[in-house]
């Protein structure tokens, strides 16, 4: 069942929620019900509801195929990099 309200909020802030919804193809109405029901939810986490555990990933790891890589390409790479900089700071080379 539906039940029809009034409430009072500040034109500015009912101007930016109909442009939100708008863009996002929906109505003022939903977007209303969606951050009521975010609201409570958030307060009924904080009042002792349990967390859902986050999903972890079962990739193995890894690089992609035709990377190969290793460390101590990686740090040679940032070598080189930092003797640039470090050149280019006292005016010497590119």
């Amino acid at each position: 069942m539906t039940e029809r309200t009034t409430v009072r909020l500040p034109e500015e802030l009912v101007r930016r929620a109909k442009r939100k919804a708008a863009a996002e193809g929906r109505t003022l109405t939903s977007l209303i019900e969606d951050g009521l029901r975010n609201v409570l939810d958030e307060r009924a986490r904080k009042d002792g509801a349990k967390r859902k555990p986050l999903p972890v990933s079962s990739a193995t790891g890894g690089l992609k195929p035709g990377i190969d890589w290793n460390f101590r390409d990686l740090e040679e790479m940032e070598d080189i990099e930092r003797m640039r900089r470090i050149a280019r700071e006292h005016g010497r080379g590119k």
